[in-house]
């Protein structure tokens, strides 16, 4: 997934963690131990588990780096307000063996080269899900130590609550019924998709917002030929979407124009008999692939789409040229708040996804988890992890208005108060916001699934601004985001995960990326008119035949071993 370019506050509209005050008992909290605990079960009569160590205890990782990740003060990654507050907190020294600058892969590819060259390897490293890829093979290693037992052993009850919600999370990343790495728990619907559209548009028109892919279309046609502003038809993107990074994404987002007709692309869905399928090979594919021509050859959707990603779609937006872009509930914070700017009186408004023909919508589901931690088998000290681990999540994930840390995790980074002990917004933040959260061992720091739609929905309901979150939000979201929060849940009985959550199957490590090529291939070319809407016919024949069956019934084996 394609990550934004966004203001020094953006981050926390997708990252933000709630942030809480005195720390609630652990699991295991300062238990003697019978010396059969460790990463790897040796016996360690000193792995006993404290809320600070002394004499002090390390632990090694490595960093890849946003390009986006400011310091101040003279910091770096390797030493920070954060590594300052492990060791003061919890006498843990965080200790880097290296740090990377991660563009276009850069964390993955050092990964993975420190693995094959036998360079001394992290502790505890925490993987994005951007390099799946590699966490696969550190767990395949052998390098890293079975996680379940520890977790079991001395995560708090906070954590394992949050881990709860979805216990498909773990799925990923185990082997044989073993846990083989920590999941990053993400929060609910962080990137399921609403419909954004110009309410003064529709205003100017006298029309109301879609309910139907037949009133898109009424609506679609309007805004680009009685355009409202004035604008020739053909300066007017009615639907600003892109598909050169994926079918199924999370901004500019075409897949609910297939889920419309019963199918999510470019994931595994659950069928009527119980089993799971591949998307894109589904039937319906093929009235979706035929409508997005339709809008292609009357100038609904952008006509260079295929070479649109996800910040492209934006740009018409904020631009004032679009009429409507999928997109999350936050994007009234950005990009969208950006049009008024360009477009003076230009208002977005939240809308639900519009049925197909026979009353069907579906939208691509947001999984709860968006990385893996592991901890090494060489890692003397693995409890220390959940000692820092368990901290957040009692203590910054779900705050009690009025606790320690309610404001935020360090002061004059991640937030600040004015002189009446009022939060300000993050671009007022004196010497510049930091998302300080990512300086932290685990990304997001600590993350309950529900919690921010929570509070979103507290909001929207006319409450006043009480927690950590909806004090963030009411600062620096965009004014509409708990509509468009509450918007998005009158649809929740229509989102869909990817069903398949575990590791690459042997036919998908040598032929995915052929079965990928050839789709991507015929769908942009029936959707440019390049070949006929009867190719989607052939190339379910060679999906099937090219690796596209082995493929699927390997993914149901899978399936049927933990559902």
């Amino acid at each position: 997934m394609s990550t934004p370019k966004r203001k020094k506050w953006l981050p926390l509209l997708c990252m933000s963690a709630l942030l809480a005050g005195t720390i609630a008992g652990c699991s295991g909290s300062n238990e003697a131990t019978d010396g059969s605990e460790g990463a790897n079960a040796a016996s360690n009569t000193e792995n006993v588990y404290k809320e600070k160590y002394d004499p002090e205890v390390t632990i090694t990782t490595v960093w890849g780096v946003d390009p986006e990740l400011k310091f101040k003060n003279g910091e770096s990654i390797e030493n920070n307000v954060a590594t300052k507050w492990a060791k003061e907190k919890f006498g843990i020294n965080i200790k880097s063996l290296w740090s990377i600058t991660d563009t276009n892969g850069a964390f993955g590819t050092k990964l993975r080269l420190s693995m094959s060259s036998g360079q001394e390897m992290p502790e505890v490293v925490t993987i994005g899900t951007a390099d799946s890829t590699i966490a696969q093979d550190l767990i395949d290693s052998g390098m890293y130590a079975e996680v379940g037992p520890l977790f079991d052993k001395y995560a708090s009850e906070s954590w394992k609550q949050a881990m709860a919600q979805d216990p498909n999370v773990w799925n990923q990343y185990s082997r044989d019924g073993k846990k083989m790495g920590i999941p990053v728990l993400d929060y609910a619907y962080n990137h399921d998709y609403i419909l954004w559209i110009r309410q003064d548009w529709l205003d100017k028109l006298n029309l109301k917002a879609p309910k139907t892919i037949a009133e898109l279309e009424t609506v679609m046609d309007a805004f680009k030929n009685k355009n409202p502003d004035g604008l020739a038809p053909d300066k007017v993107v009615p639907l600003s979407i892109g598909f050169k990074t994926s079918m199924n994404t999370w901004m500019g987002d075409p897949s609910w124009i297939f889920g419309a007709y019963g199918t999510l692309p470019q994931q595994w869905n659950l069928n009527a008999e119980g089993k799971l399928e591949y998307g894109s090979v589904n039937p319906a594919m093929k009235e979706g692939l035929g409508k997005l021509k339709e809008w292609l050859d009357k100038g609904y959707i952008p006509s260079e789409a295929a070479l649109w990603d996800e910040n492209k779609t934006s740009e018409p937006a904020v631009a004032g040229t679009a009429g409507i872009i999928p997109g999350p509930y936050w994007m009234s914070g950005w990009p969208l708040i950006d049009t008024a700017k360009n477009v003076p009186g230009a208002k977005w408004a939240p809308i639900e996804l519009p049925a197909g023909p026979d009353g069907t919508v579906m939208r691509h589901g947001t999984q709860f988890t968006n990385g893996v931690t592991l901890i090494s088998t060489k890692m003397k000290h693995p409890e220390a992890f959940f000692t820092y681990q368990n901290y957040l999540f009692d203590n910054f994930a779900n705050p009690q208005p009025g606790s320690e840390l309610d404001n935020g995790l360090f002061a004059g980074y991640d937030y600040e108060l004015d002189a009446s002990g009022k939060m300000v917004a993050n671009d007022q933040i004196s010497g510049g916001y930091v998302n300080s959260v990512r300086y932290l061992l685990v990304r997001d720091g600590a993350r309950i699934p529900d919690s921010q739609m929570k509070s979103l929905l507290n909001l929207a309901d006319g409450s006043e601004p009480k927690t950590r979150l909806e004090k963030d939000v009411a600062v620096n979201y965009g004014k509409d985001t708990p509509a468009a929060a509450k918007v998005l849940l009158a649809q929740e009985d229509k989102s869909f995960k990817n069903m398949f959550t575990g590791p690459a199957t042997e036919t998908m490590k040598s032929k995915m990326d052929y079965l990928n090529k050839i789709e991507n291939q015929t769908f942009n070319e029936i959707i440019y008119g390049k070949q006929p809407i009867d190719a989607f016919d052939t190339f379910v024949s060679t999906w099937n035949a090219g690796g596209g069956e082995q493929i699927t019934n390997e993914v149901n084996e899978w399936y049927n071993s933990v559902k």
